[in-house]
């Protein structure tokens, strides 16, 4: 994450970044099929910064192997005490598997909630412009569990959503889902029971990020001649056209034409 003034409030999402097995196997699908370039990161080999219309949009590490964990896409949360929030995280039934560890100008802390969804949360400085569903960054997220309500209890009390101060996230319930909101903007929204309706046994709770496209079914195109797999078709949901991926490596994502849920 670059070193900049601080641009997202405590307890939004400040950045998402892929954990991979194969930099370059990642790099040339993503590039392929969201029109991604890619430049060094400041922390060294092994990291990458996708760049689209100028901008840092996503983060790539390579990290999956070393780590033992699956690749997948992880949300991160900006925080003002990374210790803070990790004691919050382990007191309420989560698990701290990373950090908090130094790296660039701050700190990053990799955990998992109670259901086992894998996110992270960053104390430091964090990258201008980039904000969920403005300009190129992903235009949204969402965690799917089994228990949404029990999920935003966990993450409100790590976060301090819903707290009675304008810089702070509201939580709302609407349309069967719980929604993040900042500043009037929603950033987030939190879904149960999609778990067990899935078909794909291999597929756990999850944070589980939206990328904007100009054509879906050219992005599906695109995906599938780059190894890629078609885990959701094309299809109309209530927020526009979207459909759901899985890179070579087994990342999940989904890419949409429209930038907000």
């Amino acid at each position: 994450m670059a070193a900049t003034d601080r641009v997202v409030g405590l307890g939004q999402p400040c950045w998402v970044s892929l954990l991979t097995a194969d930099l370059s196997t990642a790099q040339h699908f993503y590039g392929a099929v969201l029109g991604w370039t890619f430049r060094t990161g400041s922390f060294g080999e092994g990291f990458s910064v996708a760049v689209a219309d100028g901008k840092p949009v996503a983060g790539l590490t390579d990290v999956a192997r070393s780590m033992g964990v699956g690749v997948s896409w992880t949300a991160y949360f900006a925080v003002g005490d990374a210790n803070e929030v990790a004691s919050r995280v382990r007191e309420r039934g989560g698990t701290v598997a990373v950090g908090p560890l130094a790296v660039g100008t701050g700190r990053v802390v990799l955990a998992a909630d109670p259901a086992g969804a894998v996110f992270g949360f960053w104390e430091g400085r964090n990258v201008p412009d980039w904000g969920i569903g403005k300009g190129s960054a992903p235009a949204w997220l969402e965690l799917r569990t089994r228990d949404a309500f029990a999920a935003a209890m966990f993450y409100g009390e790590i976060f301090d959503w819903a707290v009675d101060r304008p810089d702070r996230c509201e939580v709302r319930y609407e349309d069967e889902m719980v929604t993040v909101r900042a500043s009037g903007h929603t950033v987030a929204c939190l879904r149960g029971g999609a778990i067990e309706a899935d078909p794909d046994p291999r597929i756990r709770p999850r944070w589980h990020v939206y990328f904007r496209v100009d054509d879906v079914e050219k992005a599906v195109e695109a995906a599938l001649a780059a190894g890629g797999a078609v885990v959701a078709e094309p299809t109309h949901s209530k927020v526009g056209r979207e459909a759901t991926l899985r890179d070579p490596e087994g990342g999940l994502f989904t890419v949409t034409e429209r930038s907000t849920c």
